[in-house]
C-alpha cells in the first residue's frame, strides 16, 4: 500500500493512543535507588552523584536537562538522598517532584561543589562514584572541592541499574514502538514521485504528536543512493520511481524511546534490491533466534555477519556488507549499554532491550536496514514490533 494516500488524509486519520501504559511509580524509583546502593556496596563506594539528564529522571522522576548550573542527586550509601539545586529553581523543582528527598539549595554566588562536599562530609563518605554523563568541567570542580575523597566512574553502577528493564518500563517501551510503527506505516502511504524527504520528516513530526507521544526524537528519511549511507547525506532527497526508501525514526513516551527503521522500494523492486532485502531479513531473524539469556552480546553481532558472509558479503566491516554494530540497548536514551558488537561480552539477561538492525550497504547503489527491537525473557527473545514481511509488505498489509 506504499504511496496509496496523501499527507492530509493520513494525518487526519491518526487517533490519540488509547492503550496507554501506566507511568513509572515512586515505589519503583525507590527500588532503583535500593539497587544502586547494593551495587555501590559491592564496589566499595560511599556515595553516588547523578547529574541532570536521563539518569536523574530514571532515579527520581525529575525532568531536568543538563545546564551549566549543577543540579544533581547525591546518594550516600548510608543516610538520606539529597538533591543539589540552585535556590531560585526550588519552586520549579518541587512542582514536578513527588519523592520524599531533601533539597539542598545554593545561591548564585556560592559553590554547589562545596555544598556536595558538605553533604558527603555529613555522611562520612570517603569514596564517590560520579555519573559518567556529567560534563568534564563539573567533574573537575568536584575533584577540586573533594581533595580527600576518592573519585571513580559510576558507569558500571548506572549501566547495571538501567540495563534491566522492569515490566513497567517494557510496557512504556512497547507503547512507544507501536506508536512509531503506526507512524511509519502511514508515512509510507503518503509517498509520491517528486516528494522531498523533508516533507516526509514533517509528516512524521506531526504524526508522532497527533498519536499522543511526547514528540519525535529524530527522523532520518533517505531515497535512492542516499540509503547507502547509514545516516544519510546533507541533502534533501527527491523521490523517484524505483528508489530504495529508508525511514528511521523514533518518539518519546514517558521518557522512553522508540527507534524503528523500514526499507522498501517506491515502485517495483529490481532483482538485486529483492536479493539484498531478503538477506537483511534473514540476518535480522538469525540475530533474534540467537538472543537468549546467557548468550554474550558480541555473539549476536557475529551471527549477523556470518549470515552475510554466507551470501558473499563482507567479511567483517567490508562493503558490500554491514558497516556498523548489529544493535544497541535502548531505554531512556536511544543508544545505551550494552551493545551488540564485537568485544561486548555482557551476558544477555531477562529484561534487557535491544535494537536488531544488521544493515547491508551496497556502495553507490543503496542500503537496506530493517530495525525492530526485542526484549529478553527468561526463555528467549520477544519482539516489541512485528518485523517487515517482505520488501513489498513492510508493514504486513
Amino acid at each position: 500500500m506504499i504511496g496509496c494516500s496523501d499527507y492530509a488524509t493520513e494525518l487526519a486519520a491518526i487517533r490519540l493512543w488509547e492503550d496507554k501504559a501506566p507511568a513509572i511509580t515512586d515505589d519503583e524509583r525507590w527500588q532503583r535507588i535500593g539497587n544502586a546502593r547494593k551495587l555501590m556496596a559491592e564496589e566499595g563506594v560511599d556515595a553516588l552523584i547523578i547529574g541532570a539528564g536521563t539518569s536523574l529522571r530514571y532515579f527520581t522522576g525529575i525532568r531536568w536537562g543538563m545546564i551549566e548550573r549543577l543540579v544533581a542527586l547525591v546518594l550516600p550509601l548510608q543516610g538520606e538522598p539529597v538533591i543539589i539545586c540552585p535556590a531560585f529553581e526550588e519552586g520549579s523543582l518541587t512542582a514536578e517532584f513527588s519523592m520524599d528527598i531533601r533539597g539542598c539549595y545554593w545561591q548564585e554566588h556560592e559553590s554547589p561543589y562545596a555544598l556536595v562536599a558538605r553533604v558527603l562530609a555529613e555522611n562520612q563518605c570517603a569514596a564517590l562514584a560520579i555519573d559518567p554523563s556529567l560534563p568534564f568541567g563539573m567533574v573537575h570542580e568536584l575533584s577540586c572541592a573533594l581533595a580527600n575523597v576518592k573519585i571513580s566512574s559510576a558507569s558500571n553502577i548506572v549501566d547495571q541499574c538501567r540495563r534491566i528493564k522492569s515490566p513497567a518500563e517494557i510496557a512504556i517501551l512497547q507503547q512507544a514502538k507501536l506508536m512509531t510503527l503506526e507512524v511509519q506505516r502511514r508515512a509510507s502511504r503518503i509517498l509520491k514521485a517528486g516528494m522531498k524527504a523533508s516533507e516526509v520528516c514533517s509528516f512524521i513530526t506531526e504524526a508522532h504528536k497527533a498519536i499522543g507521544s511526547d514528540g519525535t526524537t529524530f527522523c532520518i528519511v533517505q531515497f535512492g543512493t542516499s540509503t547507502a549511507f547509514p545516516h544519510g547525506l546533507p541533502q534533501d532527497d527527491v523521490l523517484a520511481e524505483g528508489d530504495m526508501v529508508l525511514v528511521d525514526t523514533g518518539c518519546l513516551v514517558e521518557g522512553y524511546n522508540s527507534d524503528i527503521t523500514r526499507s522498501y522500494v517506491f515502485g517495483e523492486p529490481d532483482a538485486e534490491q529483492q536479493r539484498i532485502w531478503n538477506i537483511e531479513k534473514e540476518a535480522q531473524l538469525a540475530v533474534f533466534n540467537a538472543a537468549r539469556p546467557g548468550a554474550l552480546c558480541e555473539v549476536l553481532d557475529h551471527v549477523a555477519r556470518t549470515i552475510l558472509e554466507q551470501h558473499g558479503l563482507g567479511p567483517d566491516y567490508q562493503l558490500p556488507g554491514l558497516p556498523h554494530r548489529t544493535g544497541h540497548g535502548i531505554g531512556m536514551t536511544i543508544h545505551e549499554a550494552p551493545y551488540l558488537v564485537r568485544g561486548d561480552k555482557t551476558p544477555l539477561q531477562a529484561g534487557m532491550c535491544f535494537s536488531n538492525e544488521p544493515m547491508i550497504v551496497i556502495p553507490d547503489r543503496f542500503g537496506i536496514r530493517l530495525e525492530d527491537h526485542f526484549y529478553l525473557t527468561k526463555t528467549g527473545a520477544q519482539w516489541f514490533t512485528e518485523p517487515a514481511l517482505s520488501i513489498t509488505q513492510p508493514f504486513g498489509e
